[in-house]
């Protein structure tokens, strides 16, 4: 019941009030993004959804738009400005994801929506991770978000999907304000972010 019903109508209800409540954030956020870091102000990527189904996902703007003489833009490293790093590391950024969230793209707690050229990567343990919407916070997210491995990550999302409930939202949802306030795990040893996923080794 709450994974078919219930889940999403909380999600509509937290977007719809977030949207409503955070409003002044919204717009102050916007306008400094635009006088930081120039149009657009809303960063758009296509991720894959809830059974790989591909969507168009809304963040704001953290890095520059600067490019090598030859136009290809310059690695993350320097193009992330100490502005944008804030923006990350305190998730404002994140913020128009509650949009997503409204239309059904997202849910405001599951695993978070990856690039969309990982999608031939994945073993089918880890194609598990599109069984449920994906989520603005997660537990992967609580539970080391950037400083743990790739396949550290995968597993804790295909526990969340094996494990989906109420009383476990809950726990991520809370446990994101203090990750947030910390501001712990923003990036990995070796990148701004995360590095890139490249697939599975034998191994794995």
């Amino acid at each position: 019941m709450y994974r078919k019903f219930v889940k999403r109508l909380i999600d509509i209800l937290c977007s719809l009030i977030g949207l409503i409540i955070l409003s002044p954030v919204l717009l102050v956020t916007a306008i400094l993004v635009r006088f930081k870091l120039g149009s657009p102000i809303i960063f758009r990527q296509k991720r894959p959804g809830l059974g790989g189904k591909i969507f168009t996902l809304r963040k704001f703007r953290s890095m520059t738009g600067k490019k090598d003489k030859h136009g290809v833009l310059l690695p993350d490293s320097e193009r992330l400005t100490s502005f944008g790093k804030l923006l990350r590391s305190t998730s404002l950024d994140e913020l128009p994801e509650l949009w997503n969230i409204l239309k059904g793209d997202m849910s405001i707690v599951g695993p978070r929506p990856l690039l969309v050229q990982y999608l031939p990567l994945y073993n089918a343990e880890q194609m598990r991770r599109h069984d449920v919407r994906p989520g603005l916070t997660g537990y992967a997210q609580v539970n080391g978000r950037n400083a743990i491995s790739w396949q550290e990550k995968f597993k804790l999302d295909c526990f969340y999907v094996d494990n989906l409930s109420f009383s476990l939202d809950c726990k991520v949802f809370v446990s994101t304000f203090s990750m947030i306030f910390s501001r712990k795990d923003v990036s990995s040893e070796t990148s701004e972010t995360m590095e890139v996923f490249t697939g599975n080794d034998d191994a794995n």
